[in-house]
């Protein structure tokens, strides 16, 4: 980045939203999924409660070395991953949901383009079920979505947010 730009757009996380994940691995042929989380900033007591309040104790937890996750080898079965050094140590890994970041970043810059920080939950979410529905074909996602919303019924005022006159 130019210098004269870093001095108005900052570096680093300046004017990003942190966006959490958290990806259970599943054995093979099954799925796995991801939960995603906007979150206020990355400070320990949050990344923390939001680890507690999505993983049972004394599971299996595999993360990089961000210093927010330090302390949860007291709950968790923790090992750590530090990408300085490499990115793999036999299972202990996080590729999976860096292959999430690399889908939904090319969502957002291929197809969305522009997100605002508001609707961020809801790209998420979309992005979510799509990872965890990757293996089946477009039919079968549309019979799924057909499913979720038959016998539903979205009124203009409920979608708006606004009382009809």
């Amino acid at each position: 980045m130019h210098a004269g730009a870093r001095k108005v757009k900052g570096t680093g996380g300046v004017g990003k939203v942190a966006v959490m994940g958290l990806l259970e691995r599943s054995p093979e042929k099954k799925k796995s999924k991801v939960a995603l989380r906007v979150m206020p900033d990355v400070r320990k007591g949050e990344i923390q409660g939001n680890v507690r309040a999505n993983v049972a104790p004394g599971s299996l937890l595999y993360t990089d070395a961000f210093q927010s996750y330090a302390g949860l080898h007291a709950d968790y079965a923790h090992a750590v991953v530090d990408h300085a050094e490499c990115y793999a140590r036999g299972r202990v890994h996080t590729n999976g949901l860096e292959n999430f970041w690399s889908l939904l970043k090319r969502a957002v810059k291929g197809t969305y383009v522009s997100v605002a920080p508001f609707h961020l939950f809801r790209y998420l979410d979309e992005q979510a079920t799509r990872f965890k529905e990757r293996v089946e074909n477009d039919a079968g996602r549309f019979v799924k979505a057909m499913q979720r919303v038959s016998g539903r019924r979205l009124t203009f005022a409920k979608l708006t947010g606004q009382p009809t006159a």
